[in-house]
C-alpha cells in the first residue's frame, strides 16, 4: 500500500469518531479529499462530501461510513463511576475488560471496564455473558463531583485500539467497519481526478451506518445520483470455526480482492459491469451472494427518491466489530482501483435499466 494511502487509513482509525460523534474521523476525511478534490464539504447530517468533474453525467455516488461502534455516558453514580449505553452492535463478552477513550470537550479521558472479579461471583454468574448495561467505567474519580469535572453525560467513548501492521500486508484495530470503506471512496475519487471521467463523482463518507443507515438516506437525497456505490466491510469467511458460514457467504478470503454482491438489492447491470472492469483491469475479485437487503448503505442508495442502480463492494474482514478486526491492505488498494476504472468506463449513453 502507498505510505499516503496508508497514513491516511491510520489517522481514520485512531480518531474517537462512534455514531453520531464523526467530527474527528470528518476533520480526517477532508484534509485528504481537500488535496484534489474540486469541492469539499460537511452536510447538517455530519456526512462529509468530495466532488470530482462537476457538471459531469451520469452522477455517481461512492458511500463509504466512517461511524464506528462505541459507547455512550448514561449515568454517574455518587462514588464517580460511570454507566453506559451502547452506539452500535458490540458483542457484551468483548466490551468487558477494556480500555477506553472518552471524547470530552476538553480532551480525551481514559478510562476502563469494570466488573466484579471472577472470585467474587457465584458459580452460575460465571457462566453468564454481562449485558454492556451492568459493565461500568472508572476514571479513577474519587465521587460524582470529582468525575463531572472530566466527563458529561452523552460524552462518546471508544475502545482503545488503534491501527497496528501485522505480518504479510496485514493490519489490525478498531473501525476498519468501515474507515477502510471511506478510505476506499475517497482514493477512487483521487484516482478519477487524474482520469477522464465523464460522470460526476461524488465520494461521501457517511455517518451512522451502525445505528440504521441513517447518513446515506440522507447525502443520497441530496445528491439525486443515478449510480451508487457503497464500500463497506464483509466477513471473511478463511479462519476456523466457519465452516457452516461459509456455505452461505461463500469462501472469501483476505489478500484475494474485493467482494462484488450479487442480489435484489444490486442492479444487474452495474454488477456486471464491475466484473468485466476487475477482468479487464486484472483486478482479483471475489463473489457472494444476498438474497435480501445488504444491511449497508446500498440499501439506502437503491431506495432514494425513485431508484438508483446500485451495487455493494465489500472488504473482506475478520473479527468483525471487535477491537481487533484484521484486513489485507491490499484489498483496500484493489477496492479503491476497482471503483474508479468502472466509473471511468460510464458514460451519459450507459444504460443501467435492468431487464
Amino acid at each position: 500500500m502507498k505510505k499516503h494511502t496508508k497514513d491516511f487509513l491510520a489517522d481514520l482509525i485512531n480518531s474517537i469518531s462512534p455514531s453520531g460523534y464523526e467530527g474527528p474521523a470528518a476533520k480526517v476525511w477532508k484534509a485528504q479529499a481537500e488535496t484534489f478534490a474540486d469541492k469539499v464539504w460537511t452536510d447538517t447530517h455530519g456526512n462529509s462530501h468530495a466532488v470530482i468533474n462537476p457538471g459531469g453525467s451520469p452522477r455517481v455516488m461512492f458511500a463509504g461510513h466512517y461511524d464506528e461502534i462505541g459507547f455512550q455516558v448514561s449515568y454517574i453514580d455518587d462514588q464517580g463511576f460511570i454507566w453506559i449505553q451502547a452506539l452500535g452492535g458490540w458483542d457484551p463478552q468483548i466490551a468487558q475488560g477494556q480500555r477506553v477513550q472518552i471524547l470530552t470537550k476538553k480532551g480525551v479521558v481514559i478510562g476502563v471496564m469494570g466488573k466484579l472479579a471472577i472470585h467474587l461471583q457465584k458459580p452460575d454468574a460465571r457462566k453468564v455473558v454481562t449485558e454492556v448495561t451492568d459493565l461500568w467505567v472508572d476514571i479513577g474519580a474519587k465521587d460524582k463531583k470529582d468525575a463531572e469535572k472530566m466527563v458529561e453525560l452523552g460524552d462518546p467513548m471508544v475502545v482503545t485500539y488503534g491501527f497496528q501492521e501485522l505480518a504479510n500486508g496485514m493490519a489490525a484495530g478498531r473501525a476498519f467497519d468501515d474507515r477502510a470503506g471511506a478510505v476506499v471512496v475517497l482514493e477512487a475519487a483521487r484516482q478519477l481526478s487524474t482520469l477522464s471521467p465523464k460522470a460526476e463523482i461524488h465520494a461521501v463518507a457517511t455517518v451512522q451506518e451502525e445505528i440504521g443507515i441513517r447518513g446515506a438516506t440522507t447525502a443520497a437525497y441530496g445528491i439525486n445520483p443515478d449510480i451508487g456505490i457503497a464500500v463497506d466491510v464483509t466477513f471473511a469467511t478463511d479462519h476456523p470455526n466457519m465452516a457452516e458460514t461459509v456455505k452461505r457467504e461463500n469462501k472469501l478470503e483476505l489478500g484475494k480482492g474485493p467482494v462484488i454482491t450479487r442480489g435484489p438489492n444490486i442492479n444487474a447491470k452495474l454488477f456486471d459491469l464491475l466484473v468485466s472492469t476487475a477482468k479487464k483491469e486484472k483486478i482479483p475479485y471475489q463473489l457472494n451472494a444476498q438474497p435480501r437487503g445488504t444491511g449497508t448503505d446500498a440499501n439506502a442508495l437503491q431506495l432514494n427518491r425513485s431508484g438508483v442502480a446500485s451495487a455493494l463492494v465489500s472488504i473482506p474482514l475478520r473479527y468483525m466489530h471487535s477491537p481487533c478486526e484484521m484486513l489485507c491492505l491490499n484489498d483496500i488498494e484493489a477496492c479503491a482501483k476497482l471503483l474508479a476504472k468502472t466509473v471511468e468506463r460510464i458514460t451519459p449513453r450507459t444504460n443501467f435499466v435492468p431487464f
